[in-house]
Formats: structure tokens, sequence, C-alpha cells
């Protein structure tokens, strides 16, 4: 498996991403293409002992930063690493991309670039969070599209879908619309729509509205929202989890084993899904381990073949 790595992405980048990379590249037989400024790369390189047979340097002489522009920078910045490293998707020469960089640049840069699947409107990214019986549920979308249509969520509803059966092994995953309230009449007019196509959609397992308390609950599987809601319910669990563990090491002296399922660096990296290719969206504050992490998922994603899965399920119901 061929993997490109944004390495000038992220508020760590070149160093620790280069090390979250060479840790795969240690136990594994992938080969890690390596996309940014060259120098940099090398300098980084120059601290590790590595299987160097299974580690290219791409060269990528500029960056894209947080702040800029996602259209404009794909515009302007030909050379970007982000934009450089999905294009070896594009050329057959990369599997997968991992990127800790900015995330509206990444998702600019799949949909231009690879192209979304048919019958998708607006690619979700997709996110795990730890439910109370011990495994995980994903919730789509948590960031890529703040204003949404109703037919744009039961797209994501049928991308979580084919996520949940294919990389989390779920025979038929319960689908659930995040809402202010349990009844079907509940939410604001998107809500309201939504829940209507959700429901006389035939091959999903449509269990109704979720409450925010109950996202931890194990009442569904996949978790349907906006990205606007999502990226808030998100970094709510990001600010509440560290909030928590703060005051149990401050009571306890240690933390409980139970907040390591709540830590992204233990997942690493949120797929984008509808994109005719597997890119991963990693934290921006993402350290070796995290980045270590993505490229597992990435890997994950290529082994199961989720791009080909997803156009099954959207072939068969959109």
């Amino acid at each position: 498996m061929r993997l490109a790595i944004d390495v000038m992405g992220g508020d760590y980048a070149p160093r620790e991403i280069v090390a979250g990379a060479l840790q795969w590249a240690e136990q594994s037989e992938d080969t890690l293409l390596l996309v940014g400024n060259e120098y940099l790369i090398k300098e980084e390189l120059q601290l590790y002992q590595y299987p160097t047979e299974r580690l290219e340097i791409i060269p990528a002489s500029q960056v894209v930063e947080m702040n800029e522009s996602p259209a404009s920078a794909l515009r302007k910045k030909k050379d970007a690493s982000i934009i450089v490293a999905t294009r070896l998707i594009q050329a057959g020469q990369a599997d997968a991309v991992v990127s800790c960089g900015s995330t509206g640049a990444q998702l600019a840069a799949a949909i231009f670039i690879l192209g979304r699947l048919e019958g998708i409107d607006r690619p979700p990214i997709v996110a795990s969070i730890p439910n109370q019986a011990g495994s995980y549920s994903l919730v789509v979308d948590v960031g890529a599209n703040v204003d949404c249509k109703a037919t744009q969520l039961l797209q994501f509803a049928l991308l979580g879908k084919a996520y949940a059966s294919i990389v989390m092994q779920l025979g038929n995953p319960r689908i659930g619309l995040l809402n202010n309230g349990e009844e079907e009449g509940k939410g604001n007019s998107l809500a309201i729509e939504a829940y209507k196509l959700l429901k006389d959609q035939k091959d999903l397992n449509f269990v109704g509205n979720i409450e925010g308390r109950d996202l931890f609950a194990d009442k569904c599987d996949v978790i349907v929202c906006d990205g606007f809601i999502g990226n808030i319910v998100l970094k709510n669990m990001e600010g509440l989890a560290a909030l928590v563990a703060q005051a149990c090491i401050a009571e306890l002296g240690r933390l409980p084993a139970f907040f390591e399922r709540f830590d992204y660096t233990r997942v690493g990296g949120a797929p984008l899904l509808g994109v005719n290719g597997v890119s991963i969206v990693c934290h921006g504050s993402s350290k070796r381990e995290a980045v270590f992490n993505g490229i597992k998922t990435a890997t994950e994603c290529v082994k199961k073949d989720i791009i080909n899965q997803q156009k099954i399920v959207l072939q068969t119901t959109v």
C-alpha cells in the first residue's frame, strides 16, 4: 500500500508528522510518500533510523495556512502539500492521503481533484465517539458542511451506513437524527424534513430522533447532523473530557483508563466520505501518536475497499 502523508499540515508540522509516519513505517510494509518541503523533511529524517526503501519524499513548495480561503488556495497554490498529496491518488500513485492541515483545503482538494461519488452533493466527515456499550458510534457530519438540505442529511446517513457496515462490521447499523427532542415533529424545518426522508428510506434502519443527552447512550450506530452542529458536538466532547480528566487527576492523582476512549489521538483521523478516494482528516494539533493512528485509519479504509462499498450503497438506494 502507498500512502501520501501531508507533512506540512498541522500545528506541529513537520516534526510530529514525520515522527508519526516513521512509527508506522517501522511496523508495516507500506510505502509512505512524505509530501512537503524537501529540505525540512530531510532535516527531520536525519534524527531517525528508518527503512529508506519504503519512504519517498515528494517535493511540494507551498503550504495552505489554517486561516486561508480553501478556494483561493486551490487556485493560487498549485504546489501546496495537500494538493500535491491528493493528486498522487488521482494519478494512481497513492492509495490514500492523510493530513493534519486545513480541513477546508483538504475538502476542496478532494472534491475538485478526486471528485464526488455519484449521488453525493456534499461530502461529509465522519468521526467516532465512545458509547456506553464499550464500543463507538459515528457522527456524520462533524465539520465539512455547515449549511445543509434535508436531502444531504439523507446522503450523510447512507454514507454513514456504508462506513459502519464495512469498517465497523455492523450488519444493519441503526441510524439516528440528532435533534432537540425524540418526537417526530420536533426540531426546525430542516430536522422535520430530514426525519421524513430518513423514515421513508426503506434501506435504512432509522430509529428516529436522538437527543444530545443520548449521544453516548448506544441508542444508534450512526448519528446524522449538519457539520455546524456536529463540529460543536465533537469540540464540546473534547473540552468536557479534558475538564473531567483534569478533575480526576486533581482528586485521584491519576487518569482512569476509561478516559482513553475520549482521547482523539487514539482514533487519529476522520475519513472524508463521499469522494472518489480515501482522504483522512486529522486534528490540527495532532502529534505523532495521532498521526500514527490516522495512517492506521487510512489503511483500514483501503483494505476494506470503502470507496467501492460506498458506491454500492449509493447505487442501490439513491
